[in-house]
Formats: C-alpha cells, structure tokens, sequence
C-alpha cells in the first residue's frame, strides 16, 4: 500500500512523500532520488523499481521529493539545505520503530551518505552511482554498500572506486550504465542486500 503523506523540514519546507508498506514490515529505509535538475524525482522508474523490491522483502520504504521538486515547496539549493529533506524523512522512518536504513541513486546516494556522516549514523547505507565530488572524507562504523554500473557515463566512476576502496566501502560493480534501463529488479536487489547487511 503506498500512502501520500507530507513531512515539513525544520526549515519550513513542506515536501511531497510517498511511504510504500510492507505488508508485514521488518525494517524501514528512506531513499532519496536523483538531481532535481537533470529530471530526478522520487517517481524516476529506477526509484521505482528499488521501492517494489524493499517492499517484497519486508522493507517500509519512505520515498520524498527534495525541496522545490513536484509538490515539494522550496528552492534547489544544491545540496546545502537538501540535507534538512533528508533529516525530515529519517525523522518520520525513525518513529516507525523498525530497524532502519538509508540509500540513494546519484545525488540522492550522495546526500544519503552525507546525512549519515554528518549524523553519525551507524546504520545500513546503500547508494547506487553517487558523484565522488562532496562524499564526506570521514564516515562512522556500519554496513555500507556502493553500486556502480560498469559503463557510468555520468560521474567519475574510477574516483568513486578509489574514494570507496579507501574506506572499506562494499563497492559492487555490475553491468549497466548510470541509469539501468531495464536493470531495476537487479539494483533493486543489490540495494535491499546492502541494507540487511
């Protein structure tokens, strides 16, 4: 069942949100989605199709639309204040009393990664393709998991091996480009692996 819900920000930005449940939920994860600027939304089909596989495993999974995206009010802002979107929903996973983790695809993987260091947060993170640029140098203890397609045309997939060899990052190399067409059950499960780790 996918229920519509809105989540307000501490600074005042009301965001549009989906929460898909499991019928007999064991965890919860909140995914963010791509750059808002290059078409990214919470309702991209690979964002999608991640969501139908957490879902059949057990996994409530909180979807939102950052901050001036569809029906989410606010500006883009690069980053800088997208981190309060992703607090707000990890607020609202958090009082579902369920074990919780965190992922992304792109920009949204990347934001997810900040949030948790930034939180220290030793929770399940598991981001398809985030940009190696802004990945936060420092990260706390816990399961943490990278999927990286083997023909990225989109960001620097050599960086973004090195930046999570050099942290001890699950780096899982599969075929595909940055956006998968086709591909989603199997990034899907990838992702729901990371986070029952």
């Amino acid at each position: 069942m996918t229920e519509r819900i809105t989540l307000t920000t501490a600074d005042g930005v009301v965001l549009e949100t989906k929460v898909d449940h499991a019928e007999q939920p064991t965890r919860v994860a909140v995914l963010c989605h791509p750059h808002p600027q290059y078409g990214g939304t919470m309702n991209t089909p690979l964002m999608i199709a991640m969501t139908r596989v957490l879902v059949a495993r057990g996994h409530t999974v909180v979807r939102f639309n950052f901050r001036g995206v569809g029906e989410s009010t606010g500006e883009h802002t690069q980053g800088e204040k997208e981190i309060e979107d992703v607090t707000a929903a990890m607020e609202y996973a958090r009082a579902l009393g369920l074990r919780i983790g965190i992922g992304g695809w792109s920009f949204g993987a990347r934001m997810a990664l900040r949030w948790v260091s930034e939180n220290r947060a030793e929770i399940p993170y598991a981001g398809v393709a985030p940009p190696p640029q802004g990945l936060p140098d420092k990260l706390p203890t816990g399961p943490k998991r990278i999927v990286l397609g083997t023909r990225d045309q989109v960001i620097d997939g050599a960086a973004l091996q090195e930046y999570a060899i050099a942290r001890g990052i699950d780096l899982v190399l599969t075929p595909g480009d940055h956006f998968f067409h086709g591909r989603g059950e199997k990034i899907g499960l990838l992702i729901a692996e990371g986070l029952e780790r």
